[in-house]
């Protein structure tokens, strides 16, 4: 649900997997369905995707579809091995470009099984979708891989290749996708300024779209459930731990002052410190509006403060603002990023716009921002997962993620927008 501030090391898992060598024109891998398939159901509770692969499947209606990307074009054999866990006897449908095979699985005999070859003639996402057809026990076949076999093939293969790092949870979430706003180093900015639309149809659960990312936190919006949105913004504590009990007290971050109707608390697990949040029900295609204020104390401390514009209610609305010890800086590392923080979810594709950024500095003088940098995490830096994207949609940015689409970008590509000469006009002094 929150940015990550995992630094995976880049030795951490092995690449073997991922590069098919030219040289023989023959490869064989794995492709383990812990880190690459994802049920129809999108199951959170009870999944019968696990790091084991498929697991519990016992409802016909469900199917699953296992993704990795080709470079080049090939004829592939996939087959299973015998590891494949059976119950009875179990006929079990796999279909590639329309193309459908049918294998029967049958716990007398444990053996590996061929379940079939297809020509692939374009590079990009090969998605393989495997449907039980029949069964006669309570399940169909618990299936932890599958192995991929070509002879003509001299390309290279992506794909989440082991659970090392866990791997198998990020690989499954997607790559998150960043933008790293061009603010000259010499402003002393002490807000900062910013606007986003979630298209309409993008708004995919276990998405957050954050527009107001700094040097110590993040600020935006989430999709939490099909029935809840909210508002977030969270502050890191300078104490670096998973585990929020285990800050110091003169390291914590200290709520000053909340808006009406938002929870303040404390977060883990991917750094600690504080943070808020307000139920809200947002709606896609509307813009919203981002303002944070940063600004250094005389104690060896700074002071941010989020503020929130919502169309549909025409005023700012104040999230909160934290007191952060042992930092003492105006506004920096200006981001915003796209993720999806729910491993389920993360064979949905969505997308999201921010245009119109700006920072004042501490002299009330406006400057716009108009150029930014694209990057990407490590599940995407690795080449596990390429399904990213981002770049200019008329005024906009914007930034994509998920979905295993194929035209991705180019990383560390820096992107320039129009100016919109738009500067936003805000009482500050006026501000709840």
């Amino acid at each position: 649900m929150k940015y990550s501030k995992v630094v995976f090391s880049f030795f951490s898992a092995i690449l073997v997997s991922l590069v098919s060598s030219a040289q023989n024109s023959k490869i064989e891998l794995s492709l383990p369905l812990g880190g690459n398939a994802f049920s129809s159901l999108h199951l959170e509770e009870n999944p019968t995707i696990t790091n084991n692969g498929i697991e519990n499947w016992t409802n016909p209606k469900e199917y699953f579809t296992a993704y990795f990307r080709i470079s080049k074009p090939g004829t592939f054999t996939i087959a299973t091995d015998e590891l494949v866990a059976v119950s009875g006897k179990s006929v079990v449908e796999f279909i590639i470009n329309n193309v459908s095979k049918r294998v029967t699985y049958d716990e007398t005999k444990k053996q590996s099984l061929i379940v079939g070859n297809w020509k692939i003639s374009d590079t990009g996402y090969v998605a393989i979708k495997i449907k039980g057809i029949r069964k006669t026990a309570n399940a169909f076949p618990s299936i932890p891989t599958l192995t991929i076999r070509s002879t003509d093939f001299n390309g290279k293969i992506a794909l989440v290749p082991n659970n090392e790092g866990n791997f198998y949870h990020w690989g499954r979430r997607g790559p998150s996708v960043h933008l790293n706003y061009q603010v000259p180093e010499n402003v002393n900015a002490e807000w900062y300024y910013n606007e986003i639309t979630v298209p309409v149809g993008q708004d995919i659960v276990g998405s957050y779209y954050m527009a107001n990312g700094f040097g110590e936190g993040y600020f935006g919006i989430q999709v939490n459930s099909d029935n809840e949105r909210r508002i977030l913004f969270s502050v890191w504590s300078p104490f670096e731990t998973d585990n929020p009990e285990s800050i110091p007290d003169s390291q914590k971050i200290k709520l000053l002052k909340k808006g009406k109707e938002v929870t303040a608390g404390e977060f883990g697990n991917e750094g600690s410190g504080g943070q808020s949040y307000l139920r809200y029900n947002w709606t896609a295609g509307n813009t919203y509006k981002f303002l944070l204020h940063g600004a250094p104390q005389k104690d060896n401390t700074t002071i941010y403060t989020a503020y929130f514009f919502a169309p549909e209610l025409n005023e700012w609305q104040l999230i909160a603002s934290f007191n952060r010890p042992q930092t003492n800086t105006y506004l920096k590392r200006f981001h915003s990023f796209l993720e999806n923080f729910i491993p389920e979810q993360g064979d949905i594709s969505r997308k999201v716009l921010f245009g119109n950024q700006w920072v004042c500095n501490n002299l009330g003088d406006w400057i716009e921002i108009n150029a930014a940098k694209f990057t990407c995490d490590n599940t995407g830096n690795k080449g596990y997962r390429m399904d990213y994207s981002g770049g200019l949609d008329m005024k906009s940015f914007y930034l994509k993620n998920g979905g295993f689409f194929n035209n991705y970008t180019k990383k560390q590509i820096i992107f320039t927008r129009p100016l919109t000469n738009n500067k936003p006009n805000i009482d500050f002094k006026n501000l709840p």
